[in-house]
C-alpha cells in the first residue's frame, strides 16, 4: 500500500506519498480501506520529530479516519466487510489502509460524507473526555473554550451546548469569532482586541466559569485560574503558549479548584473503549439528528499533505483540515 512517509532533511521534514508496509491485522481488528483522514496538531509535532507514537502504534501519521471495512478479525462481532465506519487511531491514518480494534468503530452517520466522518473521532472524543469525564461538566455550568475556532474548539462548543451549558470562547480573528458564534458559542472573544478575563467576568456578571478547556498552557495559567469559580476545573490538552508557568497556590486552595493535565493518544485501549461507549451513549442521538456536525475548513489530496501541514501551521483554519485518500 501507499502512505505518507516522513523524511527528515536539512533540519526539517518532508512528507512523501510512497510505498509502506501493509498493516498487520489481529483477531480483534478490522482492516479498513481509508477514504479520508484529518490533520491534528499532534501530526505536525510527530512529523517534526517531537512526538513519537506510543509503543506498538503505527509510525504513520494520522489519528483518525473514515473508510470501508475490507476484512474482519476472527473475534470481531457486529461488523462486516463493506460497512462504512470511522474511528480514532493511535496512528496510521495517512495511508490507504489501516487496522483498528473493532470495538473502537463508529458507523458512518446517516447523510455524512467521508470528510465529515473522518472529522468526528479525534476532536469530539478529545472534547468529550476532557470536559465531560475529566472535568465532570454538569448541565447549567459555564465553559470557557480557548481556541474556539479549532477542530477541538468547534466540537467542544457543540457538545456543551447540546448538554445544556453556556459557552465562552476565545479566537484571534473576526472571522474566527464569527465562526464560534455560528456554531453555538454564547460569547466569543477576540483575544487580540479584548481581555478574555475581563470580558468573561463581564459576561458572567462577575461569577467566572466552571470549566476551562485550554490548549495554550503556561501563558494563560494564572489568568485562567483567576476566572475559575469555587470548585472550578482547568483542563490542559496542549501547551501551544508554553509548558511552564507560575500559579498563586493560595488562590487555588481558596477556590478548591482542580488543575487537570490530559492526553488521549497514549491512553490504554480499555480507557479509550470506555470513552467511546460513554460518548456514544450521550451524544449519538444528537449526531444522528444532525444537531452535531463537524466544521470542515478545507480538504487536500493526501499526496499534498505537506501543503496541508503548512496551512495548519499558519493557524488559518476554522474547523478541520481533511486529507482525501480516495
Amino acid at each position: 500500500m501507499k502512505a505518507i512517509q516522513v523524511v527528515q532533511e536539512n533540519g526539517g521534514s518532508r512528507l512523501l506519498w510512497a510505498e509502506a508496509d501493509e498493516p498487520v491485522m489481529g483477531p480483534d481488528d478490522v482492516l479498513v480501506e481509508i477514504h479520508a483522514t484529518t490533520l491534528n496538531r499532534a501530526d505536525l509535532s510527530q512529523a517534526a520529530g517531537n512526538y513519537p507514537p506510543p509503543a506498538g502504534a503505527s509510525p504513520i501519521l494520522g489519528l483518525d479516519m473514515a473508510g470501508t471495512i475490507a476484512a474482519v478479525g476472527a473475534n470481531v462481532t457486529g461488523w462486516q466487510v463493506g460497512d462504512r465506519v470511522c474511528s480514532l487511531l493511535t496512528g496510521g491514518g495517512y495511508a490507504e489502509r489501516t487496522v483498528v480494534d473493532g470495538r473502537m468503530l463508529f458507523p458512518l452517520p446517516a447523510g455524512w460524507n467521508w470528510a465529515e466522518a473522518a472529522s468526528l473521532s479525534e476532536v469530539y472524543l478529545t472534547a468529550f473526555v476532557n470536559i465531560f469525564m475529566e472535568a465532570n461538566f454538569q448541565a447549567g455550568e459555564t465553559v470557557l473554550v480557548h481556541g474556539g475556532a479549532s477542530g477541538v474548539g468547534t466540537a467542544a462548543i457543540q457538545l456543551v451546548k447540546a448538554a445544556g451549558g453556556t459557552v465562552i470562547t476565545t479566537a484571534g480573528k473576526p472571522e474566527k469569532v464569527a465562526a464560534c458564534l455560528a456554531v453555538g458559542a454564547d460569547r466569543a472573544i477576540n483575544y487580540n482586541d479584548e481581555d478574555f478575563v475581563e470580558e468573561s467576568r463581564t459576561f458572567t456578571g462577575g461569577a467566572g466559569v466552571d470549566v476551562i478547556l485550554d490548549m495554550v498552557g503556561g501563558a494563560y495559567l494564572q489568568r485562567n485560574i483567576s476566572l475559575l469559580k469555587t470548585r472550578g476545573r482547568l483542563v490542559w490538552i496542549a501547551t501551544l503558549g508554553g509548558a511552564v508557568g507560575e500559579i498563586n497556590i493560595g488562590q487555588l486552595m481558596g477556590k478548591r479548584a482542580r488543575l487537570i493535565g490530559s492526553v488521549l493518544r497514549a491512553r490504554p485501549l480499555d480507557e479509550k473503549l470506555e470513552i467511546v461507549r460513554r460518548f456514544r451513549a450521550q451524544f449519538w442521538p444528537h449526531i444522528e439528528s444532525g444537531a452535531i456536525r463537524p466544521v470542515i475548513d478545507r480538504s487536500f489530496p493526501v499526496q499534498e499533505a505537506q501543503a496541508a501541514h503548512e496551512y495548519m501551521r499558519g493557524y488559518e483554519n476554522i474547523g478541520k483540515i481533511v486529507l482525501a485518500v480516495r
